[in-house]
């Protein structure tokens, strides 16, 4: 007997348990790090050579019978659930505590149970519409997490947002499971390849997951929803919730016969998804919202790899598909720690501050190190630059578009551009987070908040050293991960036993291991000059001022100024002067005498300029179809007959076309 079942029901029951002890905050972290210990334990068993767990249940709910199964995918994403869910929840603890938020603070821990039951349900169930079910109370989890703080209108409307665009995906998996179990007769889920009368199904599936996941121009709801949630929510919402639309794509895409244009799709979608979340992110002026936008660069860093993956399947699973998607796979796992690291990092910032505008901080270093050190590790490790995590998995899906080069056809050229654009993404990744890091941390202090800032406590501390620590492991072992990304590639593709690990991951552990031994030395030997006084402090060039003030630091505006100039047709900036004194501006000017600043703000493009106009069309003729509603029986009889009229005037021009 293998001990995945029983650990499985000891996650269970600890999740199950933990919501009888609301009131009683250490007894419900206790249950819910016991019950992500247990879960994490199976998904270690299964990933490193263990059996896949197969449960049948014996039993029904909602009329079907219950079925389980735990592979090396499902593993892969459930192992990322329970790490970034048990360290969210000990955050909670000093981040969102009964005595700051009496009213919210119970009600925070129940919907993180309930959010992490779900999405547990939906990563074993093998049913259609147990999936459909757990799919609907993650989507209400997500939403009450993100609305936690009803007193911010802000934060009401991003749950609503977010609410809408998720039921829009839920009735596209609904058409999904529903034809799925009309065509095969039962709701049991597995490959179905050899009913090749399905593949359109898989463009439900991609509009479907492709929302959950935040994939451009389907990410309307992401910004509003990861900005305004609680902090620690909001590192759930993106080291997590989005992953699971990944999970939804690689799932369906391995059991689904997929189009022949599907994989070329899901690549130019990553290769969109990646540069322009890159560039949104750079026009960015609130912490928050600009790691948002890195969710969506790094959703389509994912994209790329696994639509190669896809391209490859179509060529008999080339050996450069596999580098694409194990370079995917574990991007999915690094992108959940280091954005979940970062987002927690902000969190720290907003409690000790009160401030989320980046040109109102400055100068938190001094006064919060710690956070510094990790925020700028987390910053280092979403830029893709070495020894740490991001750089691995995003080397693994270099390799796999090299070696695509090679291959004849179409595909090579595919490969040239994904490379180029990619390597594009990443410059301009390390562009925005040397904004971020140094507009928050480093400098003078610009606003009396950031001049009264205090380093958190352990609480929240404690969760960010040991992501970070997780960054750093991949990134210095990376051989260490691979066999677990290797079996949830081979149970995807279903080739068999999994992959050898590649040499080259081995001389990139090596490398690793070298650029931080150097690093270390080279710290260590500062720490030690700095300490024996023997480097003389002096203040910088200050361009002929004699007492410079934070006024003439960079802002975060004017530091991506000239990069989101390069993206102004995208990017709709809008430029404004504000008089002095009424908000934080980019650059002193003086129009006619008058001290002023110009404040810029760029707005959601998609959802400011597509999807609101168009709702308001909507609205306008839904509220003069109202007009029509008025009680008069002879003109309710004139509008039937009106319809018949019509139907039979489209059947007859029917009949004549055909």
């Amino acid at each position: 007997m293998t001990p995945t079942g029983p650990l499985l029901v000891i996650a269970l029951g600890s999740a199950l348990g933990a919501a009888a002890f609301l009131r009683f905050p250490r007894a419900w972290l206790a249950l819910v790090l016991v019950g992500t210990a247990a879960g994490l334990g199976a998904c270690a068993f299964v990933l490193w050579g263990g059996p896949a767990w197969d449960w049948p249940g014996g039993f029904e709910v909602a009329g079907q019978p219950v079925h389980l199964r735990l592979d090396g995918l499902s593993a892969l994403f459930l192992a990322l659930v329970c790490v970034v869910g048990g360290a969210g929840a000990v955050y909670s603890m000093g981040y969102w505590t009964d005595a700051a938020h009496p009213r919210s603070a119970s009600r925070g821990r129940l919907w993180w149970s309930e959010i992490l039951l779900a999405m547990g349900f939906i990563l074993v169930a093998t049913n259609g519409l147990h999936f459909l079910i757990a799919w609907e109370g993650f989507v209400l989890g997500s939403f009450f997490l993100i609305t936690l703080d009803q007193s911010r209108r802000e934060a009401r409307q991003a749950g609503w947002l977010y609410l809408a665009a998720s039921h829009v995906g839920t009735l596209c998996l609904f058409g999904l499971f529903g034809v799925l179990a009309a065509r095969l007769g039962t709701w049991e889920l597995g490959p179905v390849r050899g009913h090749p009368e399905l593949a359109p199904l898989f463009w439900l599936a991609l509009i479907g997951f492709g929302i959950k996941a935040g994939a451009f121009p389907l990410h309307i709801w992401l910004p509003s929803a990861h900005g305004s949630a609680p902090s620690h929510a909001s590192a759930l919402l993106s080291g997590v919730v989005i992953k699971m639309g990944i999970y939804g794509l690689i799932r369906f895409g391995g059991w689904l016969p997929v189009p022949a244009a599907a994989g070329w799709v899901i690549t130019a979608l990553g290769l969109v998804s990646a540069v322009l979340g890159v560039a949104f992110a750079l026009g960015q002026h609130d912490l928050k919202r600009l790691l948002a936008y890195h969710s969506v660069e790094n959703i389509g860093i994912i994209l790329i790899g696994f639509g190669f993956a896809l391209v490859a399947a179509s060529r008999g699973h080339a050996a450069w598909g596999l580098l694409a998607m194990a370079g995917a796979l574990l991007h999915v796992w690094n992108h959940g720690l280091f954005k979940a690291l970062l987002f927690l990092g902000a969190g720290s910032v907003l409690h000790a501050t009160g401030c989320r505008r980046m040109s109102g901080l400055g100068g938190l270093w001094r006064r919060m190190p710690w956070t510094a050190a990790l925020f700028a590790l987390g910053a280092a490790a979403i830029s893709g630059l070495p020894p740490l995590n991001g750089f691995v998995s995003e080397w693994l899906v270099y390799l796999g578009l090299f070696d695509a080069v090679h291959a004849r056809g179409a595909s090579s050229l595919l490969a040239v551009v994904s490379a180029i654009l990619l390597g594009v993404t990443g410059a301009l990744a390390l562009a925005c987070f040397t904004k971020a890091s140094a507009v928050v941390f480093l400098g003078a202090a610009r606003s009396e908040a950031a001049r009264r800032a205090h380093e958190s406590g352990w609480a929240m501390l404690g969760p960010m050293v040991a992501l970070a620590a997780l960054c750093a492991a991949i990134g210095l072992f990376p051989v260490l991960a691979w066999p677990a990304v290797a079996r949830a590639a081979a149970d995807w593709t279903g080739a068999g036993p999994a992959a050898a690990a590649p040499a080259e991951l081995r001389t990139l552990g090596l490398c690793s291991l070298v650029v931080a031994i150097l690093g270390a030395a080279a710290a260590a030997l500062l720490w030690r000059r700095t300490a024996a006084g023997s480097l003389r402090r002096a203040s910088t060039w200050c361009c002929g001022y004699a007492e410079p003030t934070a006024r003439m630091q960079y802002t975060a505006g004017s530091f991506a100024g000239i990069i989101t100039g390069w993206f102004e047709g995208v990017l709709l900036t809008h430029r404004t002067q504000v008089p002095a004194g009424q908000g934080p501006g980019r650059a002193p000017i003086v129009d006619e005498g008058v001290p002023s600043s110009l404040d810029d703000h760029t707005p959601e493009a998609v959802l400011e300029r597509v999807v609101g106009p168009a709702a308001r069309v909507v609205m306008r003729v839904a509220l003069g179809a109202r007009s029509l509603q008025h009680g008069r029986l002879p003109a309710y009889l004139l509008y039937v007959l009106a319809g018949l009229a019509g139907l039979a005037a489209i059947i007859f021009l029917a009949c004549i076309l055909t």
